[in-house]
């Protein structure tokens, strides 16, 4: 449960790096802020693309089955994968086929989630992440801070140092134009000599059999049409009906993501170049279960645009890695307890339930009802901490007594008063550890409002 709030309070000591990230993802939501206010119909927009994924969800199974009729007729070979051990041995399968011992992946968060390279590194492939910001982390070896700037979390300074130890860069180098064009440099031999080449999904549509992918560098688009053998890997609820709906999403999601009119690459891939093979991957891995669940079914709208993130109070001050899964903040902390609910019991709490994530949300999922329905569902469950369960248990007694209300609200206003400070900020006193309580009343308000009365 304080798994959160420990690797929250690590980020948070250094104060500088907190400000800063705070302050990087405020000014892309407000960007995002800018653009949106552009669009006379943004709230439509929002709207028609709620109703349109509602519509595929009620019909998933229909849509799918379309999807891969009509991918299958333009030729492609298409896989399903019930979890991520199946969706990384059919990857590996098909590497395996080709001799393929080179891979160059776009970014993508399915992958990620199934942890692919991992697998496919044990196995002897070579993997390399061609997004700069997914390439930069993979030499660092962490995983993703955030789902569309994956390290928002670094500097240019600890990529310069980073890309001198790995690239050999000059050393103290940190011009950003200088230390992408290394990575440029470095990537392009990547393209070259790749096997086969790995991209997530943003959109597929059932129409026409085809996927899009959405990407500011081009990477997604070097490597499929550089390698002999393309594989594209999709979560189940990545469909929408028709190709006239993804003008909706794809003036939604740039907007939305990074304050752009739209994605400088948004690539249709329909079928296999002449000579070369087009693999699909569709994976559950765990979106069925979340597709039966009525409160949270909303969940499985999200585009992976990141609004929520660059909004949250608490995860512009915390820090990604904090969350411990693949997708943080917000979207992430309503989709994990799904997976394991008492190995992340604490997400649903990392949130003020301000409602702004939901504000932003393109797809208009409530995300702070969600995070809320989660908190009921981990107290109901009992995967509160004991400390946290008793404390509340005597908060109901008092708070539903206004005789013991009465008086235990005077022995604190006392306390505060009267009490050296070592009584009042203590280990018991989890509030008190990073903020001051606020100066305690003379009277309470009932006491004041009874005077009020008299006079």
């Amino acid at each position: 449960m304080k798994e959160h709030a420990q690797k929250a309070a690590e980020f948070i000591r250094n104060e500088s790096r907190t400000d800063w990230h705070d302050e990087a993802l405020w000014f892309v939501r407000s960007k995002r802020d800018k653009a949106s206010h552009s669009i006379g119909e943004w709230e439509q927009l929002r709207e028609l693309a709620s109703q349109v994924k509602d519509n595929v969800l009620s019909n998933l199974d229909g849509y799918l089955e379309q999807f891969e009729a009509n991918a299958r007729r333009n030729g492609v070979q298409v896989h399903w994968a019930a979890d991520a051990e199946e969706h990384n041995r059919i990857v590996y399968g098909i590497l395996e086929k080709h001799q393929a011992r080179n891979l160059v992946k776009s970014k993508s968060m399915l992958t990620e989630e199934c942890h692919l390279n991992e697998y496919l590194i044990k196995r002897g492939i070579e993997v390399v992440d061609t997004d700069l910001g997914e390439r930069i982390i993979q030499l660092k070896e962490e995983p993703p801070s955030h789902i569309v700037m994956p390290a928002i979390h670094l500097k240019k300074e600890e990529v310069g140092e980073l890309f001198h130890e790995k690239l050999h860069t000059e050393k103290g180098a940190s011009d950003p134009k200088y230390l992408t064009e290394a990575a440029r440099q470095h990537l392009r031999q990547k393209f070259l000599a790749a096997g086969a080449a790995i991209t997530g999904v943003n959109f597929a549509i059932a129409e026409t059999g085809g996927v899009v992918v959405c990407t500011n560098e081009g990477n997604a688009d070097m490597g499929v049409h550089l390698a002999p053998v393309q594989i594209h890997c999709m979560g189940i609820e990545k469909i929408l009906p028709k190709a006239e709906h993804l003008g909706i999403f794809t003036r939604l999601l740039a907007r939305s993501a990074t304050g752009q009119p739209i994605t400088i690459y948004t690539s249709h891939y329909h079928r296999p170049k002449a000579g070369g093979e087009m693999h699909i991957v569709i994976v559950d891995n765990g979106r069925t279960a979340q597709l039966g669940r009525a409160a949270f079914r909303n969940s499985l709208k999200c585009i992976r645009c990141g609004a929520c993130m660059n909004t949250c109070p608490i995860y512009r001050r915390s820090g990604g890695h904090s969350y411990g899964y693949t997708i943080p903040g917000p979207i992430g902390s309503i989709l994990t307890p799904g997976i394991d609910l008492k190995k992340y019991s604490g997400l649903p709490f990392a949130s003020t339930l301000c409602g702004s994530c939901s504000d932003v949300c393109p797809v208009k999922i409530d995300i702070h009802e969600q995070l809320y329905r989660w908190r009921q569902i981990i107290a109901e469950e009992g995967h509160l901490p004991t400390d946290k369960r008793q404390s509340m248990k005597w908060a109901g007694r008092v708070l539903s007594k206004p005789a013991w209300y009465n008086v235990i609200g005077k022995l604190t206003r006392w306390a505060m008063m009267r009490l050296p400070r070592p009584f009042l900020y203590n280990r018991l006193n989890e509030w008190g550890k990073d903020r001051e309580l606020p100066e305690p009343p003379k009277e309470s308000f009932g006491e004041w409002y009874r005077k009020r009365e008299k006079s």
